[in-house]
């Protein structure tokens, strides 16, 4: 018979309306982070309701699972006991069918692949460098095929190793595999992925161009409206207002070849949302991903209100 597996991602920073990571609490297992209600979840409720289901109707399969669960957010049956079955009827799917995943999701006339964006500096929730945005991206778009854009990756990565190295800095890595070294603030992060960039005998705004994800929400002090960088770079670090934090971002993509700004602002600041893309929305991709949390809902307020330019899709939201 066919067979299919799901594996679930978990991010260390989420937005505040994502779905339901749905976790046991319990102390003593996994310091309570644990799945088995999830688990138990999948093997007691979601069985009974899907047994019986033709395993190429993905979308019959999923409706039930939400219909199921009942709540706007997941939180019932967990949104990683829903996705975890998801994937494995697709995989259980493509299986039976005997053509590769990525045929059976997207066709069989699928045969392109995104530019990859390398998350090669890791920063505020993800490391414990002092530097609050999350990540420092390089994005080889000037490559002619993935193949040349993932060799160019990894050169830089490797440069940008030797540059920390000649520096003294930690070559030490962060949760997603950028290294965490303590730089001397945004900038100066920035200026070493550029140097890193002609080493390796690239042209940085021709060959490869950098992306940031801010995770703004992860640092924005609510109770006084400010974007706070002492939070994750110390005491002496900026704090700012919704339209300085805007003068930032616009002073850094003028100053450097950025195309890509990752929620840019806090999750529930639409205004500084709406005034950042009316700044620099047809310059830079502004993404939504804690703002948007892959909620209809959300992406169809933010095209009317012309909040962000771009979306984040991920399947755990």
């Amino acid at each position: 018979g066919a067979f299919g597996r799901g594996m679930v991602p978990s991010g260390a920073s989420t937005g505040e309306h994502e779905a339901v990571e749905l976790r046991d609490g319990d102390k003593s297992r996994y310091g309570g982070l644990g799945t088995q209600k999830a688990v138990d979840n999948v093997n007691n409720i979601i069985a009974e309701a899907v047994i019986g289901y033709d395993v190429r109707d993905q979308q019959a399969i999923d409706r039930a699972m939400i219909a199921l669960d009942g709540t706007p957010n997941k939180g019932k049956l967990g949104a990683n006991a829903i996705l975890g079955v998801s994937i494995a009827v697709a995989r259980a799917a493509a299986d039976y069918l005997e053509i590769p995943l990525y045929s059976y999701l997207g066709g069989f006339n699928t045969k392109v692949l995104p530019t990859p964006m390398m998350n090669i500096i890791n920063g505020g929730s993800h490391s414990d460098a002092p530097i609050a945005f999350q990540e420092f991206m390089i994005v080889p778009a000037g490559a002619p095929t993935f193949k040349e854009a993932l060799r160019w990756g990894a050169e830089i990565f490797h440069a940008l190793k030797k540059i920390l190295k000649s520096r003294g800095l930690e070559t030490a890595v962060g949760d997603e595999g950028g290294f965490a070294p303590r730089f001397d603030g945004t900038e100066d992060g920035v200026e070493t992925i550029l140097a890193a960039i002609e080493a390796a005998g690239y042209v940085p705004g021709k060959d490869v161009f950098l992306g940031f994800d801010c995770a703004s929400s992860e640092f924005y002090d609510k109770e006084r409206k400010v974007y706070d960088y002492t939070k994750f770079e110390g005491e002496g670090a900026a704090v700012r207002t919704a339209d300085e934090q805007i003068d930032y971002l616009e002073e850094l993509v003028n100053k450097y070849p950025i195309i890509t700004i990752e929620d840019g602002m806090d999750e529930n600041d639409w205004d500084g949302w709406k005034k950042l893309t009316e700044r620099l929305g047809k310059k830079v991709q502004l993404v939504g991903d804690d703002f948007f949390v892959t909620n209809t809902s959300y992406l169809e307020k933010g095209i009317a209100e012309g909040a962000a330019n771009s979306i984040l899709i991920k399947v755990n939201q």
